[in-house]
């Protein structure tokens, strides 16, 4: 918009014939953007006036305005082309003009209560993340992720209603030395007296003395390094791919309509359930790499880093065309014999259906 932002100055002898006149050829869908337009004019207490000229046919009245004044128009006899000016189609322009507001403020207030659900959702895992970072109470936190993880696998693998000999103990006993590298031993004739939180108990204090041995293994101080990084670098990465996965679920979440359930309900009650399950994944991740994790001897360090050199050589080497075996161009011996020439084989033949056809 011309002049937005700053006063328009006229010129010599402008305010005299009646100042700065403003010209519109449509309306705007906000009473707002018309206003500033015409408020170009008259700044500063000189004269001015504006004017806007509109079609029937124009969005703003053809979508949003009352289908009444085309039939009330048609009905006084109003030839095609002919101005008209009257109060009630500029109060059928001003309706129109508070629907299109009105339904851009409902969208605008839908994104903030949409966005309001990943802003909760962002601040605990900035805190989390915070927390990390400082170094506090991390040990703390792992204990608890044990605990936690040793109350689910019971849940997941002892049901409370069935005997403890039904219990699925080697689907237990899999998940625990593949996802954890933690050994459970209870031999067959102390199963019949366990409870779930029995067993649950003997999960979490095996995996504590694999966590105090890894502890014991790398060291406090290095062991500390080691959990920030780990925490963060697991925590980092699945609130990546939980972000991508909310947006998959809001671009379809307005389909819930259809079914009779509200969208942004539906949308807050699945995303905290994705919010849950992603910080599960972080705990049980957590303590799957530092578990399974051994600090390498020194010597692997340095075969590992005699192995990068070699790597670094071969691909400067392959830069610079080191070892490539160079193509030479191929050098005729004898004359090129062309096409439609007598075959030199004696045959009487052209070349081309003699020898040169093979």
């Amino acid at each position: 918009m011309a002049g937005r932002g700053t006063d328009i100055v006229l010129g010599e002898g402008v305010a005299e014939v009646g100042g700065l006149h403003i010209l519109g050829t449509e309306r705007h869908e906000s009473r707002r953007i018309d206003n500033q337009l015409r408020g170009r004019s008259g700044r500063q207490g000189d004269p001015g006036s504006s004017r806007f000229y509109l079609s029937l046919e124009d969005d703003l009245l053809r979508i949003f305005g009352s289908d009444k004044i085309s039939g009330i128009m048609n009905k006084l006899g109003m030839e095609e082309g002919e101005p008209i000016e009257h109060s009630m189609l500029s109060k059928a322009i001003e309706n129109a003009q508070r629907k299109v507001e009105a339904h851009n403020f409902e969208i605008r207030k839908h994104l903030l209560e949409y966005d309001d659900v990943m802003n909760k959702q962002r601040e605990v895992i900035y805190s989390q993340r915070k927390q990390i970072m400082a170094g506090e109470d991390l040990r703390a936190d792992l204990l608890d992720f044990i605990d936690e993880i040793a109350e689910n696998l019971v849940a997941t693998y002892a049901d409370e209603k069935k005997a403890p000999e039904e219990w699925d103990w080697k689907a237990l006993k899999e998940r625990l030395k593949g996802q954890f590298g933690v050994h459970l031993f209870i031999p067959s004739e102390e199963r019949s007296e366990l409870t779930p939180e029995g067993l649950k108990q003997e999960i979490s204090s095996t995996a504590k003395k694999a966590y105090e041995a890894q502890v014991e293994l790398f060291g406090s101080e290095d062991m500390a390094q080691v959990e920030r990084f780990i925490m963060l670098q697991t925590l980092d990465t699945l609130w990546k791919d939980h972000l991508l996965n909310m947006d998959h679920l809001r671009e379809g979440i307005g389909l819930r309509g259809y079914g009779q359930k509200d969208p942004l309900q539906e949308y807050k009650r699945e995303g905290y359930d994705m919010f849950m399950a992603m910080i599960q994944r972080f705990r049980e991740e957590t303590l799957s790499i530092l578990l399974r994790i051994r600090p390498m001897r020194q010597s692997e360090v340095e075969e590992l880093e005699i192995k990068r050199k070699q790597r670094q050589e071969q691909q400067m080497q392959l830069s610079h065309g080191e070892g490539e075996t160079k193509k030479r161009p191929v050098k005729r011996k004898t004359r090129k014999i062309g096409r439609n020439e007598p075959c030199p084989c004696g045959s009487g033949k052209k070349y081309k259906k003699c020898c040169g056809k093979k």
